[in-house]
């Protein structure tokens, strides 16, 4: 072969293996998650000296909503009145929890609860029912959550009561205290 057609032959070889270069980073970009999937999955950051005693907020984290409640005194007080009537009051039937939310206000500061604000039974939503002894929930309320959908109820601490068709605890999701009054849900606590 003669030393044009080599070169020749180089070319385009070095011309097809650059186009595929070229041509394949699109595709490989098309693999990885969008810059609004990456959003969507990032740790959210809340300021809780927003949060007076006994009012709850609502935050987006992985297209669900998480509620971040600042208890009473009177709120901290019920979970061991109502430790009775609930179905899993330690939390040992499954994990939903950190192991650090694993005590009887399930949180690492008493005063605040968080967690996933789903029903365990099938999705719902349930309702933030903090008043005592309400005339739909019967005299012995002590405040907490309440699922329309199928009447499933949880205490101030997310524990499912005995006799309700959710099956386990509302969901802790993994959270930290970035300073004392800075909760950030999404990353462990350390």
């Amino acid at each position: 072969m003669d030393l044009k057609r080599r070169i020749l032959l180089w070319t385009i070889g070095l011309a097809g293996g650059v186009g595929l270069i070229f041509g394949s980073v699109p595709f490989i970009r098309s693999l990885l998650p969008s810059e609004k999937t990456k959003v969507a999955g990032a740790p959210v950051s809340f300021d809780l000296s927003k949060l007076m005693p006994g009012e709850q907020h609502t935050l987006q984290w992985r297209g669900k909503p998480i509620w971040v409640l600042k208890r009473t005194s009177a709120m901290s007080r019920s979970l061991d009145e109502v430790r009775h009537e609930l179905r899993d009051p330690d939390s040992e039937v499954s994990s939903q929890q950190p192991e650090y939310a694993r005590n009887e206000s399930r949180s690492i500061k008493p005063e605040y609860f968080v967690c996933i604000g789903l029903c365990t039974h099938l999705g719902c939503v349930p309702t933030f029912r903090p008043d005592t002894q309400s005339q739909d929930l019967g005299k012995d309320w002590h405040g907490g959550y309440f699922c329309p959908c199928h009447g499933s109820k949880f205490d101030l601490a997310g524990r499912v009561f005995k006799g309700v068709p959710a099956p386990t605890n509302l969901v802790v999701p993994p959270h930290r205290y970035r300073d004392p009054q800075t909760i950030v849900i999404g990353e462990d606590s350390v």
